[in-house]
């Protein structure tokens, strides 16, 4: 059993300034500020390519990498439930047995690989599951040898109820969620890296730099706050935005069946946050 639970901190905010752009600049050097340097992140089998590869068969690296996918993104799907009108007893049981389902069986055999993307994937099993569940259909899986999960359904609900009503469809509501997730993620792998560097405090200062333009971050002032020149807070700034782009090129491949479709995949989900 393990536990999913949704992170409601960092993903209510707005990202559509978020910076992704690419640079030049070559981040291999150690840094002046002792941030421990990674190397260029390269393709090697991600979660949601080595489910695939699996097949029928399955492995333990396989069930592993699927239940991250899972842990990682179960609220957009408790959201998406929720958008589609059921309430959140119902929502809670049916997007635990939809999870209970996917992982308990071999029905990940029966995905597409040409759909390439968990995202599709996850929202086209859910919507077949919900067009084929029925309310006596949930009350005999329940004790049916299943292993139920623990969700944490009273934060997932508290979220779900801040978030504002919105006259987008489900489908493009789950993308929002999806991106804002992954953000999520990345947000939080990228505060540990500092944190185990002993920059803890560095990151909590930066990080309001990874949203909106170089030109409208307020260097100086951060420089005073951190005892540092303008031009060290911009080499901080610069590399921290480049390990933040890193990181989430990695998050966004592990969802995919291939690196060839990451910046599409990456264009999309800013384009979902944008429309919302």
């Amino acid at each position: 059993m393990f536990r999913l639970a949704p992170k409601p901190g960092w993903g209510r905010i707005k990202h559509q300034s978020v910076s992704t752009s690419t640079s030049s600049a070559d981040e291999r050097a150690p840094s002046s500020t002792g941030h421990p340097v990674h190397p260029p992140a390269a393709f090697a089998t991600t979660s949601w390519s080595a489910v695939l590869a699996a097949g029928h068969g399955g492995t333990t690296q396989a069930r592993a990498a699927l239940e991250r996918l899972c842990r990682t993104y179960w609220y957009p799907l408790y959201a998406y439930v929720r958008r589609r009108g059921h309430s959140p007893a119902d929502a809670q049981d049916l997007t635990q047995e939809f999870f209970a389902h996917l992982l308990a069986h071999q029905t990940i055999a029966q995905a597409d690989p040409h759909l390439g993307r968990f995202r599709s994937y996850l929202l086209t099993s859910l919507n077949g599951f919900l067009a084929n569940e029925s309310r006596k259909a949930r009350a005999r899986k329940r004790g049916g040898g299943i292993l139920p999960l623990s969700l944490d359904w009273a934060a997932a609900e508290e979220r779900f109820d801040l978030e504002p009503a919105d006259h987008l469809s489900p489908d493009k509501i789950f993308d929002q969620h999806w991106a804002l997730t992954l953000l999520d993620v990345v947000l939080n792998r990228l505060g540990r890296e500092y944190q185990a560097a002993g920059k803890a405090e560095l990151f909590a200062a930066l990080k309001q730099t990874l949203m909106g333009t170089r030109e409208a971050q307020p260097y100086a002032e951060l420089g005073r706050a951190l005892g540092l020149n303008e031009g060290a807070i911009k080499v901080a700034v610069h590399r921290l935005r480049k390990r933040y782009r890193d990181l989430m090129r990695e998050e966004i491949a592990a969802t995919l069946d291939g690196p060839h479709d990451v910046e599409s995949e990456m264009r999309h989900l800013f384009g979902a946050l944008a429309a919302g």
